[in-house]
């Protein structure tokens, strides 16, 4: 296994992950996203708001997890404002199980680290949850959202 960090050149295989994991989850594809997602991958990965490493077997991206980095108003409890969200965690089915996803997370939390970082966060997955939790990841219900409709 080859782990390394996601290049503009891997936009196509990232895509297609993020849509298997999607639909894993899921999540009916009735849309088309490939552009949205092209955008998004292109525009993070150059502004370095995504860092997103890649797993490789046989010369095949097999799996992948990211972490975005956003800036919030500081506060008494995060003095920089700063806040890492982890997202993309995605392993192919055939190479679950292997410890991947927890191999990924520790290279995310030492970016995490890196970048000064104290809060971080994600949205677990059923499958996840249990990575997730052995890792030190605790459940925590702190926001609230509303999914606003296009006009």
């Amino acid at each position: 296994m080859n782990y390394r960090k996601a290049e503009i050149e891997d936009i196509e295989a990232l895509m297609s992950l993020r849509k298997q994991q999607l639909i894993d989850e899921g999540i009916a594809p009735d849309q088309d996203i490939d552009e949205e997602l092209r955008t998004f991958f292109a525009n993070k990965l150059t502004d370095g708001s995504l860092m997103e490493w890649v797993v490789e077997a046989d010369s095949e991206i097999v799996a992948t997890a990211a972490v975005i980095f956003y800036d919030f108003p500081p506060s008494f409890t995060n003095k920089s404002g700063k806040k890492a969200y982890i997202t993309n965690m995605y392993t192919d089915i055939r190479y679950r199980g292997h410890g991947i996803a927890t191999q990924l997370l520790n290279r995310l939390v030492e970016e995490v680290k890196s970048a000064g970082v104290q809060t971080v966060w994600l949205a677990a997955s059923q499958l996840g949850k249990p990575v997730y939790k052995k890792f030190g990841f605790q459940e925590a219900n702190d926001w609230m959202e509303m999914h606003l409709k296009e006009d």
